[in-house]
């Protein structure tokens, strides 16, 4: 997939993430595609590195293979009067190669990263965080339920910080 500078992400990722996971191929007589390559250069670098990372999360166990280079532009401007010569300019720019594949690649190749560990989304940690609170609260509730000394006030951990001192100084 050759990513410009003017490419829609939602455009390229839609048809590689339809492509590797077997959709939208009529009269390819295959299944899903087991590689993709994304390539991109000068100021589409970023985008094709960011096109790359959103697959990998679609797609998952995705192995990579990164591969910098450096490729020479040519650009010829003519000129608009007649008798002055037309510019001719060379430039280096930045380019990059990724090839993501479902198969496994040889992890000694530079540039090579291992599929990537599926990790929870910020809402799972958080509610994860309250039944661990709430765990937490209940086994401390019920060691002191077993002392009748402990004298613990039961304070739900979300008020908890509401009851400290004002730092304004007693003005409101």
């Amino acid at each position: 997939m050759r990513v410009k500078e003017g490419s829609k992400i939602r455009n390229l990722l839609r048809f590689a993430a339809a492509r590797m996971q077997g959709q939208g191929q009529e009269g390819s007589g295959g299944g899903a595609l087991r590689q993709v390559v994304f390539t991109g250069s000068g100021r589409a670098l970023t985008k094709t590195i960011t096109c790359v990372e959103i697959l990998k999360r679609q797609v998952g166990g995705l192995h990579q293979v990164s591969k910098l280079s450096n490729r020479t532009v040519s650009e010829a401007w003519e000129s608009l009067q007649e008798g002055v010569p037309g510019v001719t300019v060379c430039r280096t720019v930045p380019a990059i190669t990724i090839l993501l594949s479902k198969d496994p690649l040889d992890p000694q190749e530079p540039g090579y990263q291992p599929p990537q560990r599926l990790t929870s989304l910020p809402e799972e940690e958080e509610v994860g965080e309250e039944r661990r609170d709430q765990a937490r609260w209940e086994d401390l509730h019920a060691s002191c339920a077993q002392h009748t000394a402990c004298g613990a006030k039961r304070v739900r951990l979300e008020d908890r910080n509401t009851d400290l001192p004002s730092t304004s100084g007693g003005l409101t």
